[in-house]
């Protein structure tokens, strides 16, 4: 199964998302995410966030949607998009499309306190949704 993480600049949401489902669903599928607009970097607190439940992301890269591999590409099953304060990309694919909007949060600057709180939120929120997804997939 094929499974598409998806927002704008593939530096945060998306990311975790992608670091939560390969340690949740684990193997046997084929988890990536993306952007329309990579940032270039995943966000620091991303992988900090992730690190405190231990799982390493710290080797990700933010990357485009048209650096997936073509097979990925056609190959789809689900594409999950995290986008809530800006337009999320569209992606037109035969796979189903899930949209869990969830805060960027890293869309403001905020002291290290507080930018940990909103990354620790969001986490939390993706993981639940990612365990209900597990269940329906499973099922």
């Amino acid at each position: 199964m094929n499974i598409l993480f998806l927002c704008v600049a593939n530096s945060a949401r998306s990311q975790m998302a992608e670091g939560l489902a390969k340690e949740i669903l684990g193997e046997g599928y084929d988890i990536q995410s993306a952007g329309s607009e990579p940032s270039g970097k995943v966000h620091p607190g991303a992988i900090k966030s992730l690190s405190h439940i231990g799982i390493d992301i710290s080797k990700n890269t933010s990357k485009c949607i048209d650096q997936l591999s073509q097979s990925f590409i056609e190959e789809l099953d689900y594409v999950v998009t995290l986008c809530k304060e800006e337009v999320c990309p569209l992606f037109i694919s035969k796979a189903k499309r899930l949209h869990w909007p969830i805060e960027d949060p890293a869309i403001s600057i905020l002291n290290e306190e507080e930018i940990d709180l909103r990354f620790k939120i969001a986490r939390d929120i993706i993981k639940t949704k990612i365990n209900k997804f597990s269940i329906k997939i499973h099922q």
